[in-house]
């Protein structure tokens, strides 16, 4: 792996051509998470055309960030965030969210990420966001380890129990 300079690499607004590489970016990133625990990442039969339509669909999108890494005019990374408002269930108050990072393995270990992440925080920043929250899979330790040298900090810890089959919920005896 070659380690590119930060100046080498253009950070910049996805546009519409870019929907086929988002595609496959955001594709490979459902399979990667798929891959960590089948039961709770979904993997839909269309996955490439569904990231493109939807990373498309929110790029034009005030509320959110949709920003694409070029090195020698080939995509290489993608950063999606969005501004969110207050969610009680989840005891969070505005927030921008870093949703999606993506960095093409042969690009990896060169700071990508670090900059798309920057990059991405930075424009929800910009647009009101008082606080940048996101999530990781439990295994992906080499995106926990960047995203603490970002400055994050651990908050919570999604735990997800699979019911198959289906329990019964136990019944309600009445006493006489």
């Amino acid at each position: 792996m070659v380690a590119h300079a930060p100046s080498e690499v253009a950070i910049r607004p996805a546009s519409a051509e870019d929907g086929e590489a988002l595609g496959r970016m955001g594709a490979a990133l459902a399979r990667l998470h798929h891959e960590y625990d089948p039961a709770r990442f979904m993997l839909p039969d269309d996955i490439e055309e569904g990231y493109r339509w939807w990373l498309l669909r929110e790029r034009d999108n005030r509320k959110a960030v949709v920003l694409v890494a070029e090195l020698e005019g080939a995509l290489v990374g993608y950063g999606y965030g969005r501004l969110e408002g207050k969610d009680w269930n989840r005891l969070l108050d505005r927030h921008g969210e870093l949703v999606d990072l993506w960095v093409e393995p042969g690009a990896r270990r060169g700071g990508i990420g670090a900059q798309l992440s920057e990059a991405v925080a930075a424009e929800l920043i910009v647009r009101g966001a008082p606080r940048i929250v996101l999530a990781t899979a439990a295994p992906n330790l080499a995106a926990q380890r960047l995203f603490e040298r970002l400055g994050f900090r651990a908050t919570m810890i999604e735990m997800t129990r699979d019911v198959e089959p289906p329990i019964r919920p136990p019944s309600r005896s009445r006493r006489k």
